[in-house]
């Protein structure tokens, strides 16, 4: 047994309103299956919530209920198989982090992963830690939570901020602030909702980067991001070849001295590569401003009647 500080001292505010408090809490034991503890941070000039929280107990499984306001949406099937199985063999090493509701059940603020292990693995009851939060509260901690874990996609992040900033009337700094992140990378993530539907699902799916996601975002047009979220998927564009396609929709030259050309569909190399075969010569398929043409090359008048005999066939 050790004594720890609560996690709510860990609030930076003014020290005649938050008498310090301890708890007594189980040691952590450091392993695959438990998480970090949260680490508590409000903005200095935001509302203070009594956050105190009980010792370690032990409930029902059936009487916790996740969050619908946890920022983290997606659980990938093989992460909750693997965490079943530690747990199935060693137990739930850490408390689940709940509130007590009004009808005697217990909502999640952070730990539905676990909780959805603890249900797979069968077990009855689980250990949780009891913490006296509200609606806001919750989702800060639990956005907090996530995010120091890493556990969020971009997408789901910059909701979670934007939910902070509507619900508790935030500004970006004190977002930046409350989860401890700089202001500028709290509002890169807020551009993410400017991206289009299509592309904020693509994100969120992760089969886009982030990286793809920036390179949408500089062309300026709603139109012409649509465009390149497509050709993105269409043809596998890296994030290299997005931004290149991205300065010339948006009517940017290349900052190196060859200019950034849209990447070929694969039909048009095989075609040249064909047509070298065939003819013996050099030939090239291009496509330049919404024009496409053949480019075949001969070195003399002979060299060049050859070439019309193939292509005509006498």
């Amino acid at each position: 047994m050790t004594v720890e500080v609560d996690e709510a001292a860990a609030i930076e505010a003014p020290v005649s309103t938050r008498p310090a408090r301890t708890v007594v809490e189980m040691e952590e034991v450091p392993d695959t299956v438990s998480e970090p503890a949260i680490r508590e941070v409000s903005p200095a000039n935001s509302p203070v919530v009594d956050s105190s929280s009980k010792e370690t107990d032990e409930v029902s499984l059936d009487k916790i209920a996740p969050n619908p306001d946890q920022p983290r949406t997606q659980f990938k099937k093989e992460e909750i198989e693997e965490l079943a199985a530690s747990i199935e063999k060693d137990g739930l090493l850490q408390p689940i982090l709940v509130r007590q509701m009004t009808d005697g059940t217990y909502q999640i603020i952070a730990g539905e992963r676990r909780w959805q292990a603890s249900r797979a693995a069968g077990l009855k009851k689980v250990p949780v830690r009891i913490k006296e939060a509200d609606d806001d509260q919750a989702l800060e901690l639990a956005l907090i939570e996530n995010i120091q874990r890493s556990d969020l996609n971009p997408i789901e992040e910059a909701y979670g901020y934007r939910r902070l900033m509507e619900r508790r009337s935030m500004t970006q700094a004190e977002v930046a602030q409350a989860v401890s992140k700089g202001r500028s990378t709290v509002a890169n993530a807020l551009r993410l909702l400017d991206l289009p539907e299509e592309a904020q699902q693509l994100l969120y799916e992760e089969k886009i980067t982030a990286g793809h996601a920036r390179a949408i975002l500089s062309v300026p047009t709603a139109e012409g991001r649509l465009t390149l979220t497509q050709k993105i998927i269409d043809n596998a564009m890296t994030v290299r070849d997005a931004e290149n396609l991205a300065r010339l929709m948006s009517g940017k030259k290349e900052s190196s001295a060859t200019s950034a050309r849209e990447p070929l569909p694969a039909v048009y190399k095989s075609v040249a590569k064909t047509l070298r075969e065939t003819l013996k010569t050099n030939v090239r398929v291009k496509s330049s401003k919404g024009k496409n043409k053949i480019e075949i090359e001969f070195k003399d008048e002979e060299d060049l009647q050859r070439l019309f005999n193939e292509l005509v066939g006498e």
